[in-house]
């Protein structure tokens, strides 16, 4: 595989060395408004085309073509949106059990009502950011309301990026948001679905399994455990 600089969701410190070990050139970004320093109107204001607007920089400030953009959960609407003002320069996308939008979509309309719920009442408090549930990792920060609400606005171009996958964590299947959505791509022939038996935060749970899918899908689909036989 030809080394290729690859645009990683922030949560996945202990993949990016295993990327990088094989010679991959790793962007972890950080978004507006989920910085440490960042005030109180950066993150009531941070939204959908900011976060977007974030992955384009990065790809100009640093000359970024044929990149790899890997967006986790909510970053599935990040690189979504990226990739399609991206002119050309993405290709490949890997939706980490994340949100694949269709043109008009938002977070909040993609996913179930369940988390809904979690959202508004991770807002009550300040009403423009959406508080992390309790436990998980604790670097989570309150997330901008704005960016879950706003709808996504893609021209088509995303048809265009070459290689476009879906990953499905079926480890949490009782509450997983993704599994309509692993139905629609699994019909559709311009996506490549793979599954993994992890939880949400497989970066956390699984990172040599993500990794291997990110280097070579067959490595990745080698590392599932195979069912036993009863």
């Amino acid at each position: 595989m030809v080394p290729r600089r690859v645009e990683a969701a922030p949560d996945h410190g202990a993949v990016v060395p295993l990327l990088e070990r094989a010679g991959h050139t790793v962007h972890a970004l950080t978004l507006t408004g989920l910085r440490p320093d960042d005030d109180e109107a950066t993150v009531a204001t941070a939204n959908l085309d900011t976060h977007a607007d974030d992955v384009l920089r990065l790809l100009d400030r640093a000359g970024i073509t044929g990149a790899t953009l890997v967006g986790h959960s909510y970053g599935g609407m990040v690189i979504s949106a990226a990739a399609d003002r991206a002119a050309g320069r993405v290709a490949r996308m890997v939706h980490l059990d994340a949100y694949v939008p269709r043109d008009g979509e938002s977070c909040w309309s993609s996913t179930t009502e369940r988390f809904r719920e979690v959202f508004a009442a991770g807002a009550a408090a300040t009403g423009y950011a959406v508080r992390p549930p309790g436990g998980g990792d604790p670097r989570r920060r309150p997330h901008p309301l704005a960016s879950f609400l706003q709808a996504a606005r893609l021209t088509g171009a995303l048809a265009r990026v070459p290689r476009r996958e879906f990953v499905y964590c079926s480890g949490w299947e009782d509450r997983t948001p993704f599994a309509e959505l692993r139905g629609r791509l699994l019909a559709d022939p311009g996506w490549r679905v793979h599954d993994l038996p992890t939880g949400h935060d497989a970066m956390r749970e699984a990172p040599d399994a993500v990794a291997a899918l990110l280097l070579d899908e067959r490595n990745a689909d080698a590392a599932r455990p195979v069912p036993e036989e009863r």
